[in-house]
């Protein structure tokens, strides 16, 4: 057998196989659901508003701000990877009940909003979005919440500014430890044009950092929040829901125990060491 056409035949499949991963990641990565510009948002028991910010020319972001009555903050979420805020709306109840209000984004090209996707672009789309919502509302009442692919978003966000909290939802690693893990023979640092460090960005965030994780994870690993959690380690806590996948931790009564105490929870306090078995450690190791 001769091998000299056999090897031309498979380092031309997988230079074929590299060129449409790199072409077709964007349709891999996010899977958005258009809506028509005249759409009504419909949600029962919620009060709300739609609004729609002109980001640049060509980029409109819609969004739609849930209303609570004397609210305690509010949450600023930046949902997954799928569909529109249609079908993510009803989520903001589990935090409405709890008295904040909530803020919710579609990304660029998802729902009513306009614009080509690229990393920078809603990384630049999500920190205008932020901007105007502290030049009305203290930062120290913002709670930025991601969920899945808008775990990694919400990290970059909370690096660059000061929020009251930061709390991710099955979050993960970065995008190419991901895209490592389905394609481990694909030069993916290469290819991949929406990296998305969230670990990298995890480093510098200087605010309180909450992880809910299920254990039963099979997209995005639990593993992944125990690695992210050891990032920024005096800052983090994470929160494993037992059992629970990556899209049914809603349906888990400990997600809303864990997303009440979260929410109602005060910043901690430093440590005494002469006060508490922390200090007898300390001073067995001299």
């Amino acid at each position: 057998m001769q091998w000299g056409p056999f090897i031309v035949v498979v380092v031309v499949l997988f230079l074929l196989a590299n060129v449409i991963a790199y072409f077709l990641q964007e349709r891999l990565i996010f899977k958005p659901e258009r809506l028509p510009d005249d759409f009504e948002f419909k949600y029962e028991n919620q009060v709300f508003d739609e609004y729609n910010i002109e980001v640049a020319e060509g980029v409109n972001l819609n969004g739609i701000h849930f209303k609570v009555r004397k609210p305690k903050g509010i949450v600023l979420y930046l949902k997954g990877n799928s569909r529109s805020l249609k079908g993510w709306g009803k989520f903001a109840i589990d935090f409405t009940r709890h008295g904040f209000d909530v803020l919710m984004i579609d990304y660029r090209g998802f729902g009513k909003s306009t614009g080509v996707r690229t990393e920078a672009g809603i990384k630049k789309d999500l920190q205008y979005a932020y901007d105007v919502l502290k030049a009305q509302v203290p930062e120290k009442y913002i709670v930025l919440y991601g969920r899945s692919l808008g775990s990694g978003f919400a990290a970059k966000l909370a690096s660059k500014n000061n929020p009251r909290m930061l709390i991710l939802d099955a979050p993960y690693y970065s995008m190419r430890h991901i895209a490592k893990r389905y394609l481990p023979v694909m030069p993916v640092s290469l290819l991949l044009r929406f990296p998305i460090r969230t670990y990298k960005w995890l480093e510098y965030v200087r605010c309180p950092v909450k992880i809910l994780h299920g254990t039963n994870d099979r997209l995005i690993s639990f593993n992944t929040s125990i690695k992210l959690s050891k990032v920024n380690p005096e800052r983090s806590r994470l929160y494993p829901i037992i059992g629970g996948g990556h899209n049914n931790l809603h349906t888990f009564p400990q997600y809303h125990r864990f997303l009440e105490e979260i929410l109602h929870s005060k910043l901690p306090k430093e440590i005494d060491p002469a006060t508490s078995s922390f200090g007898f450690k300390k001073k067995q190791q001299r």
